[in-house]
């Protein structure tokens, strides 16, 4: 591969395909946009780019080929690039890699029939994101495509944390594990972490707070993931804007009983997309609407409380586990966002030594320490880039094409 490269990072959802342009290796967002509404009528398709410029278009985008097809030929249009030739590598997040993929890959044909068979695992992604490997392979034949894995990171756990308390068999012949998810923000976060303090990831035990609309806690041992809340799927763990969290199994199978609902996925959707603080405020999925509401809605204020307390809870469970954190990083929306979330967490962990400054944390979305002179452990704002990953593994496995 030639020195200077454009990379593009794709996330490929069940009715969305995300995407940026990298200038690498200087490690630069040329243009970024999506796909939204694919498959439905009336898509949206747009494009960020140049100096605030952007491009938007509405109209019905019914397959990912059509999809990937547009967005090659407006980056032509709009004079982003002049050739297809300039794209030297395209990689795509792939939420499900189980235990077949420990590490991001260079895609063939086995490593895609291995994608789609991890299918059950993560059925909303894993297809929309194989049909987006064809796409691209189909339209740039000749350009390298690499895998990310949202799990791989998590694939060092040890058995202790990634088996469940059931019959052995059950994983064995089906795979029913802890398999966790943010990997990729993991990952990065983690790096930036050692950087910032100066010292060898190695050496380093991290606890990460990932919180978005998704939210996972993960615990990093000598910078490597060793437990993570999210389990068997993103479902698991924390409170989230419309997931439960963790619940009481035998609790599933009563409320089917009591809502006559026959079909497992019926009550897992529900899980899913009606619950977390949606469900507990019956306002809003939102963390920004629950606090602006919270002096008025008291159920707001109980999600609000119901969300930190969970976060809490897993994070003081980690630096057990650990046996002590060298530091505590807050990422994604929620994370780089709320400072009052920040700070709450922080004091609910005071018992640890772990201590805010305000000044500090007075900020948004902004590489920061935010911890105080005299905490014991540092806190640490680290706005997450998944997507910088992903160019970046693929600068990496392209190299050796």
């Amino acid at each position: 591969m030639a020195q200077m490269a454009k990379i593009l990072a794709i996330n490929s959802g069940s009715s969305t395909l995300k995407w940026k342009l990298f200038q690498m290796p200087e490690e630069q967002v040329i243009a970024s946009g999506m796909v939204d509404r694919l498959g439905l009528s009336d898509s949206v398709f747009t494009v960020k780019y140049g100096d605030s410029q952007k491009f938007s278009q509405t109209g019905d985008i019914k397959t990912p080929e059509i999809a990937v097809d547009l967005l090659l030929k407006k980056l032509i249009e709009l004079k982003i690039i002049e050739d297809y030739a300039e794209i030297q590598g395209v990689g795509h997040r792939i939420v499900a890699g189980g235990e077949i993929f420990d590490r991001s890959v260079l895609v063939d044909e086995k490593a895609l029939a291995n994608i789609e068979s991890l299918a059950e695992y993560a059925p909303l992604h894993n297809p929309a994101e194989a049909d987006g490997i064809r796409a691209f392979s189909k339209l740039l034949p000749n350009v390298p495509e690499v895998a990310v894995f949202d799990t791989s990171f998590h694939t060092t756990m040890p058995p202790m944390n990634y088996l469940y308390s059931i019959k052995r068999e059950y994983y064995d012949k089906f795979g029913a594990r802890k398999y966790g998810a943010h990997g990729t923000s993991n990952r990065y976060v983690s790096g930036r972490a050692a950087e910032m303090l100066g010292k060898d990831l190695s050496d380093l035990n991290l606890v990460v707070m990932h919180l978005g609309s998704g939210v996972s806690v993960t615990a990093i041992k000598n910078g490597k993931s060793y437990d993570t809340s999210m389990g068997f799927t993103p479902l698991a763990g924390v409170t989230m804007s419309t997931r439960s969290g963790d619940i009481d199994a035998s609790l599933v199978a009563f409320l089917m009983q009591k809502l006559n609902i026959t079909d497992p996925e019926a009550m897992v959707q529900i899980l899913n997309e009606e619950s977390g603080l949606l469900a507990l405020s019956e306002l809003s999925p939102d963390m920004r609407d629950l606090e602006n509401s919270r002096d008025t809605q008291p159920d707001s204020q109980l999600a609000i409380d119901i969300f930190a307390n969970r976060i809490i809870k897993y994070v003081a469970g980690y630096i057990a586990e650990l046996g002590g954190v060298d530091a505590l990083i807050f990422t994604a929306g929620i994370g780089e966002g709320d400072k009052v979330m920040r700070k709450r967490i922080v004091d609910g962990l005071s018992v640890f030594g772990a201590k805010i400054d305000d000044d500090r944390n007075d900020v948004m979305g902004q590489e920061q320490r935010i911890s105080s002179d005299d905490s014991k452990v540092d806190v640490l704002l680290i706005p997450t880039n998944e997507e910088l990953m992903i160019a970046r593994d693929v600068m990496t496995l392209s190299n050796q094409h």
